[in-house]
């Protein structure tokens, strides 16, 4: 009875400590501006991302990983030695920016214990309300962290990066666990598709890998869109509106008549599963010249090729309808579905899927609606599932979290390490 009694008590202790761990890393972490910046080539694109990764490497170095390494791109490498031989090397990867899509800047978090169910204020004018996002009928009774409504939180992904932080504290501390070796990777410029570009996959040593990276609790996603950017450009001419009769050629106009008969019912407001999409996410110009830069996605290859080759021949019948002018589209690749890439390695999904349900959490099959830089990853031969982070709303003002879902995702990445071992221990 005593035996038990004290095994309860360690369990609960340890259960509010990592709490604690997790909720203080991520109050830390988003108090760093890391938006990425795609107008700025250089690597990472904004300071703030290196301000953190260097925060990161003190931090783990004072934790005692091994092997921490920093490189002038901002990639945070670092290992957790093997207790146990004969185990393939995994790793965990998670990525230092935020989007550019909305303020990142003076984030100000707010922290609703038991949840109630209700409506949450976020500021006078702003509020999460129940009926716009039902998905918090799911979390009465837990701990949520929210905005204040005039910026994003930050949990894509610094989430991430504060549940593998802690999960691979736990397993240094505790040199009874069983596991093979272990690497983490913080990335920068995620957001804006370079997260991969500088990633050394071979230096980085590992057979495969989990990017922490997704959604609400028990999301694991190992299929992804196929994306490419368009860039539509106008060619007009310009001159003073006082003389532009049989003269002046007007680019935008040109651009918005292009974009005015796009398929509108085909974007991402008005898709969802296995939907594609063409997505308008940049328009600017003058007289003399515009551009319109689309998102294209789908998930089947046919059809995201089919959605590239009508997009070309569109440009193409404009042209031919246009008295002057010029129209002329630019379509570059940025990634493709990455489930191809896991034929013959079932078992890196079925080890994921196992920890969640050794962790009492269930399994959420779905596809990404987006990437990661696991996508890119898979492909430079590093296959690299997506877990859970426990976040919702991610890049905007209504983003939030539970703390409770973190605390889970932390446990399936200790679960994760320990089922590795466990498994190949029992093959041998």
């Amino acid at each position: 009875m005593w035996m038990s009694l004290l095994s309860s008590v360690d369990f609960f202790c340890g259960y509010y400590d990592m709490k604690q761990a997790i909720l203080n890393r991520f109050l830390r972490y988003i108090q760093f501006d890391t938006q990425s910046d795609p107008k700025q080539q250089q690597c990472p694109s904004t300071f703030g991302q290196m301000a953190l990764a260097d925060q990161l490497k003190q931090e783990l170095i004072k934790l005692r990983f091994s092997e921490v390494n920093l490189t002038e791109n901002g990639y945070l490498t670092a290992t957790v030695p093997a207790t146990v031989a004969g185990v393939p090397v995994i790793g965990f990867i998670a990525h230092l920016d935020t989007a550019p899509d909305f303020n990142g800047a003076h984030v100000n978090p707010q922290i609703i214990e038991n949840y109630a169910g209700t409506d949450i204020r976020l500021n006078a004018s702003e509020k999460l309300n129940v009926t716009e996002f039902p998905v918090l009928n799911n979390y009465v009774g837990q701990t949520l962290i929210t905005t204040d409504g005039t910026s994003l939180l930050g949990g894509d992904d610094k989430a991430g990066i504060a549940e593998i932080v802690t999960a691979l504290a736990s397993l240094l501390e505790d040199p009874a666990s069983q596991h093979g070796e272990i690497r983490l990777c913080f990335t920068p410029d995620e957001e804006i598709g370079r997260g991969a570009d500088g990633f050394d996959v071979a230096g980085f040593g590992a057979e495969w890998a989990y990017t922490v990276d997704g959604g609400g609790i028990g999301s694991l996603e190992f299929e992804n869109f196929n994306g490419a950017t368009a860039v539509v450009t106008a060619k007009g001419n310009n001159c003073h509106p006082g003389t532009a009769f049989g003269v002046m050629i007007n680019a935008q106009s040109m651009a918005a008549r292009f974009h005015a008969k796009m398929p509108l019912g085909d974007t991402p407001e008005n898709s969802q599963g296995y939907d594609g999409f063409f997505h308008l996410i940049d328009m600017h110009g003058v007289t003399e010249q515009a551009q319109l830069t689309y998102l294209i996605r789908d998930f089947d290859i046919d059809l995201f090729e089919q959605r590239k080759r009508w997009l070309t021949e569109r440009v193409e019948r404009c042209n031919a309808d246009l008295l002057g002018g010029e129209l002329s589209v630019e379509i570059t690749d940025s990634y493709f579905n990455m489930r191809d890439q896991f034929h013959g390695h079932q078992h890196i999904i079925d080890i994921a899927k196992q920890a969640m349900q050794n962790r009492n959490v269930q399994p959420v099959i779905e596809p990404i609606r987006g990437a990661t830089d696991g996508s890119r990853l898979s492909y430079m031969g590093l296959p690299c599932p997506n877990l859970f982070t426990g976040g919702h709303n991610f890049h905007g003002k209504h983003e939030f979290i539970c703390l409770e879902s973190m605390i889970k995702a932390t446990e399936v990445i200790i679960e994760i390490a320990l089922l590795t071992a466990k498994r190949y221990q029992e093959s041998d």
